[in-house]
């Protein structure tokens, strides 16, 4: 191998290492905007489930005093 062609090679190895490398770089980009989305979906979701959890004990807690005055009526009347 002439030193002429070890540099050609070189270099095109060089290039296409340099292109490996910017694809990298756009990957890392765009996972790190898909995992920033995914953290805020996580939070938005959670509030969610939280204010899911909060009403479905108010509503729990309304049909149980129901109940107890239906039973309340019940043995009164």
């Amino acid at each position: 191998m002439t030193e002429s062609t070890a540099r050609s090679a070189l270099e095109t190895e060089l290039k296409r290492l340099e292109k490996r490398l910017e694809e990298l770089v756009v990957t890392v980009s765009h996972l790190k905007e898909e995992n920033r989305a995914l953290k805020a979906r996580h939070e938005t979701l959670t509030a969610e489930r939280s204010a899911l959890l909060q009403k479905n004990e108010q509503v729990r807690a309304r049909v149980e005093a129901m109940i107890g005055r239906l039973k309340s009526m019940e043995h009164g009347a």
